[in-house]
């Protein structure tokens, strides 16, 4: 049998698994695993800036794809910089392995240069870490690490003293991995016991999140059979949003449209694959008659503990859906979904106000006004990845889903400048298609020497600058807990210069009349393009019913419609819902 390094076995297995790239800085303990994908056909080493954008970039490509990425890390500090991306993946379910490599296996325990405890390190943001302590024992560990990350939906973390890693093996040791994930089919009584409660019931709402994103019509199906309103969460817009004519909104502190109210005021409410975390919204005991709430996942550890439950089911929720259908026997009045899609119709119209009237002559330029242009000049298929803070508002209200489009940030771990290290993990895995990072002027100053690896691998990358010169979600927080803003603001930053000082394509855009065109422009230039928008730090308006007691950071049990300013075309959409209802 042919012997070599585990490093080149490795590396190996993980192209015959498919991975294509692995994303990382080279240096000091991984210098085996790089030599390895230099020798290696079919797989490449992608350069960055910074470990934490590898990270963030592999689970960008892991979320796109669904399969198996990888980034890399060197001992110490290079191992301590992945941590923040390597969060944000695992949270939001994205099957990554982590290299961790490590300091020399002799070593280990003594205080040496660089010497961290990786196993600690980690354990929190993975399902599984542990360290190879031999070229042999490596075969066993990868396996394990890849295999758990696939079925666990979630990072492992495989830790490589340097030493093992120059080791030589005998192999490839072949072994099956099962890539092909089944479906959780639920247990039968809970699903008849569904049934029996929405038979009971004569209101019902569907409130939807990332787990129906192959369950779209049943979804649908279940809410024209018993004439429920939809509403979602941020991570179930772009699966339920689309050509639904029972939309009513999203909820949450970024959330428009009556989702609240359809929740608060039906019988039942189906919490349908959504992890939501701001139990404030959700519906509870509380009230003279509180609806009664059921949770559909498949992951079992999730269910109840956003909410207390009248049932919990374990499944797939297309599967429980599917296995729900024949069992219901009651016709439903259109009354209710009527009422809320009428309330959702109104909320948004109201929404519609001064910060999106006559904003092409506003200057400094409104960035509903960017956005939403930014929506309507983009491409059907294009990859959005925003930055958390404003930028969530903006791709919340005016990026509108349609199927092909693909919508996401720091949903869970809520990182800043995830959205530029994000777009360059989804523009190596589909070069192809036209992605857009959605970047605060406080993301991309973070993590700014990412620029250099958007050149370096001249991806076709557009990057949107929002540039306010504040941290906009920030100074809301303060002012919203009745504390004057301090620390939020800054200097203005032309970051197209800096982006033309390192050989990327840039455009400063100041004149609210120009931006159409010079957006459409860049967006259609080749190659890398960073577009910096010079934007009103001032946006946001708080309705004056709303005020400083009833919000605390991200959750509040009675705000509504906490951001004002307009809501895209999602008004459009909701017209047309009203007209075409459902009777």
């Amino acid at each position: 049998m042919a012997r070599s390094t585990f490093a080149q076995l490795l590396v190996t297995q993980l192209r015959d698994l498919g991975v294509q790239r692995i994303y990382g800085v080279v240096g000091d303990s991984l210098n085996p695993v790089v030599d390895a994908v230099r020798t290696t056909e079919g797989i490449e080493w992608v350069h960055v800036r910074n470990e934490e954008a590898g990270a963030f970039a592999a689970g960008a490509e892991a979320r796109l794809t669904g399969k198996l990425a990888v980034c890399a890390g060197s001992c110490g500090p290079g191992n301590t910089h992945l941590i923040q991306g390597l969060f944000d993946a695992h949270r939001d379910g994205a099957p990554v392995l982590a290299i961790a490599s490590h300091i020399p296996s002799g070593k280990i325990g003594t205080g040496f240069f660089q010497e961290t405890h990786p196993e600690t390190l980690f354990r929190e943001c993975s399902h599984f870490c542990e360290m190879v302590n031999s070229g042999t024992h490596g075969t066993t560990m990868l396996h394990i690490a890849v295999q758990t990350a696939i079925a666990k939906q979630g990072v492992s973390v495989l830790v490589l003293p340097g030493d093992v890693a120059d080791e030589e093996v005998d192999g490839p040791l072949t072994r099956d991995l099962a890539t092909d994930l089944g479906r959780i089919q639920p247990a039968a009584a809970p699903v008849g016991r569904l049934a029996e409660l929405i038979d009971e019931a004569d209101t019902v709402t569907l409130f939807t999140g990332a787990g129906v994103r192959d369950a779209r019509e049943e979804v649908l199906e279940l809410a024209e059979r018993v004439k429920s309103p939809i509403g979602h969460a941020f991570g179930g817009k772009e699966f339920m949003q689309y050509d639904n004519p029972f939309d009513v909104g999203m909820s949450g502190l970024l959330g428009y449209g009556a989702c609240y109210e359809a929740m608060h005021e039906a019988d039942l409410v189906i919490l349908l694959g959504t992890d939501f975390p701001y139990s404030e919204f959700l519906p509870g005991p509380e009230g003279k008659n509180p609806p009664r709430v059921v949770q559909i996942d498949a992951e079992a550890a999730r269910l109840g503990r956003r909410a207390p439950l009248d049932l919990a089911i374990h499944g797939d929720v297309g599967l429980t859906l599917q296995a729900l259908m024949p069992l219901l026997t009651r016709e439903k009045s259109a009354r209710f979904l009527h009422r809320q899609l009428k309330a959702h119709h109104k909320a948004l119209s109201g929404a519609v106000a001064a910060y999106t009237k006559n904003v092409e002559k506003m200057t400094p330029i409104h960035p509903e006004f960017v956005a939403a242009t930014l929506d309507a000049l983009a491409d059907e298929d294009a990859v959005f990845t925003v930055d958390t803070g404003m930028c969530n508002v903006w791709g919340a209200r005016y990026i509108t889903p349609n199927g092909k489009r693909r919508l996401f940030g720091s949903w869970h771990h809520g990182s800043m400048a995830n959205a530029l290290p994000q777009a360059i993990g989804a523009s190596k895995a589909f070069p192809e298609r036209q992605v857009i990072s959605m970047s605060g002027d406080g993301g991309l100053g973070m993590l700014m020497g990412e620029l250099l690896t958007v050149k370096l691998h001249d991806l076709n990358t557009k990057i949107v600058v929002f540039n306010n010169s504040s941290l906009g979600m920030v100074k809301l927080e303060m002012l919203v807990e009745g504390l004057p803003d301090y620390g939020t603001d800054h200097e203005d930053v032309n970051y197209a210069a800096i982006a033309q000082g390192v050989g990327i394509g840039a455009v400063r855009i100041t004149d609210p009349k120009k931006l159409k065109k010079q957006l459409a422009e860049a967006l259609a230039t080749p190659g890398p393009m960073l577009i910096d928008v010079v934007t009103d730090p001032d946006a946001l308006s708080m309705p004056p019913k709303i005020s400083a007691q009833q919000i605390r950071g991200f959750a509040t049990a009675s705000t509504k419609i906490v951001l004002g300013g307009g809501v895209g075309k999602m008004l459009d959409m909701a017209s047309t819902n009203l007209r075409n209802m459902p009777r």
